[in-house]
């Protein structure tokens, strides 16, 4: 039921789709993203931040910093003037933990509104905490486990399962907090943090589950450790660490100065000074709470925000399913090809009684309607073209060994059964059982584009099973002449992977 609201439209069906922004005046820095439009797979479409710093010294001063108002306000002018620029009328503004706890906040507020020409909406620690969580549910499938978003000015922590939300609490542990709060001592830091820490109730369900990291400075962090493991992966978003190791490398951080660390050119100046205490503060959760995981999530309150504005219809919906369909409106050769492919695969995996897992499924569902995006590129380069888009595609609600197996099955589709020369490392996200449904897929996608040229219409009338050791295709009279040698060779591999000898029938 899921898929066929997916298939009717993955935009909003009201009217004509328009982008949408937000802006969030953070306490570390200012941001603007727009986005294509208000839709349950978001596509941005501009993306910017000025660190101001507008957090620091509010612990210890409690008033926002003349230099990082000043920063604040350039940006927020010049938000405003590339809003009406890309024709962005729909716009959000938030403000978060320095504006909330701040004495001149409310100065701050109006000369903002005046700046940016729009309201702004104080968030609440709870009311962050509940958005933060509604950014993961809306970008990581069905997550169990803890939200923690760091910012510079506080931590927010809820409890999540699929779509429940427990109740959210804000400690003032952010990066530029905690650092003030410290002095700069680490020792005096870890002190302030642990003691928060251990009366923070939505970590006393989190043992063996996962822990969901947003933030900036966490986000840094688990870039740093993904270059030194020399990952198979750019892509930040679900990056998964497990809980040892991410104890070994926060501690690390902890006790060294930031500038030592191998691969932190690729961590922003500003960012760098609050590595330690994102560490700090992470370190603290493991010991206390115990998850089984840390997965870093890029979606946080401003995509909560937008998910909050969707119907429960467009909820439900599949993201990564509306984000691949998107893409192959774009860019196949014939939209709808991707559907039939599909159903011709789900009758093939049933009649040939292929054991599959819900996620497995919704994987080669994804697969289905990637499987002729790279069609305009010179032959030798399309399973390349078409690994790119996979692998450093946007999409969310895809795990990273699920991008992986994306990947692999478009290459066999092109390149054939053996065609992993050069991706060994993408090959060692997937278990044994994963890569084999890869081959699998991508031989049934090779013989289903030498029947349909992929072209709707074809499959529907076909028949592929695996039955008594044979796998058998079987062709309607009026498509007798779509049989030849080439598609039973590309068969004939198919059983191979099966076990089963191949033949074609033609149907009286």
């Amino acid at each position: 039921m899921l898929e066929a609201a997916a298939r009717g439209a993955t935009q909003r069906s009201d009217s004509t789709p328009k982008p949408v922004a937000i802006v969030d005046i953070g306490s570390n820095s200012v941001r603007l993203v727009a986005y294509q439009a208000l839709a349950r797979a978001l596509t941005p479409i501009f993306n910017e931040k000025a660190m101001c710093g507008l957090g620091k010294g509010v612990v210890t001063t409690g008033r926002l910093p003349d230099e990082g108002v000043d920063k604040a306000m350039k940006a927020l002018r010049r938000y405003r003037a590339l809003c009406e620029t890309m024709g962005v009328d729909d716009i959000e503004v938030i403000a978060t933990a320095a504006v909330r706890g701040a004495k001149n906040g409310d100065v701050f507020l109006d000369a903002a509104r005046d700046a940016i020409q729009r309201d702004i909406s104080l968030l609440s620690g709870r009311r962050e905490a509940e958005l933060s969580a509604l950014g993961v549910i809306s970008a990581i499938h069905e997550p169990d486990g803890v939200v923690g978003d760091l910012g510079g000015g506080s931590l927010e922590l809820i409890d999540v399962h699929k779509e429940a939300l427990g109740k959210g609490i804000t400690l003032p542990l952010g990066g530029l907090a905690l650092m003030d709060a410290s002095r700069r001592s680490m020792r005096e830091a870890t002190r302030i943090a642990r003691k928060a820490i251990a009366d923070a109730k939505p970590l006393d369900q989190l043992k063996g589950r996962t822990f969901y990291a947003v933030g900036g400075t966490w986000r840094s962090l688990a870039k740093l450790h993904m270059r030194q493991r020399n990952y198979a992966l750019g892509v930040m978003h679900h990056y998964r660490i497990q809980t040892s190791e991410a104890a070994d490398f926060a501690e690390l951080v902890e006790h060294i100065d930031s500038e030592a660390l191998e691969d932190i050119d690729f961590v922003s100046a500003a960012r760098r000074p609050l590595l330690a205490y994102g560490a700090i503060v992470l370190d603290e959760i493991i010991r206390r709470a115990k998850p089984r995981e840390i997965v870093i999530s890029a979606a946080g309150v401003r995509e909560g925000l937008l998910y909050e504005r969707l119907s429960p219809a467009e909820r439900r919906v599949d993201p990564l399913l509306a984000a691949t369909r998107e893409l192959e409106a774009t860019f196949a050769r014939a939209p709808g090809y991707g559907d039939d492919l599909i159903d011709w695969t789900d009758a093939y995996m049933e009649k040939s009684g292929i054991d599959e897992t819900d996620e497995e499924r919704r994987l080669r569902h994804a697969a289905c309607l990637l499987s002729d995006i790279a069609w305009r590129a010179h032959p030798e380069y399309r399973a390349q073209r078409a690994m790119n888009i996979v692998t450093q595609g946007p999409f969310v609600a895809i795990d990273h060994p699920g991008r992986a197996f994306l990947s692999l099955a478009i290459v066999f589709r092109h390149e054939g059964l053996d065609g992993v020369e050069g991706l060994s490392d993408l090959r060692t996200l997937l278990t044994t059982r994963l890569f084999a449904r890869a081959r699998i897929l991508g031989a049934l996608m090779r013989v289903a584009y030498l029947l349909s040229a992929s072209m709707p219409g074809v499959l529907p009338r076909t028949r592929l099973r695996v039955c008594d050791r044979a796998a058998t295709l079987t062709l309607p009279a009026a498509y007798a002449d779509l049989a030849s040698e080439r598609v039973l060779n590309r068969l004939k591999a198919l059983g191979k992977l099966m076990g089963a000898d191949a033949q074609i029938e033609i149907a009286p």
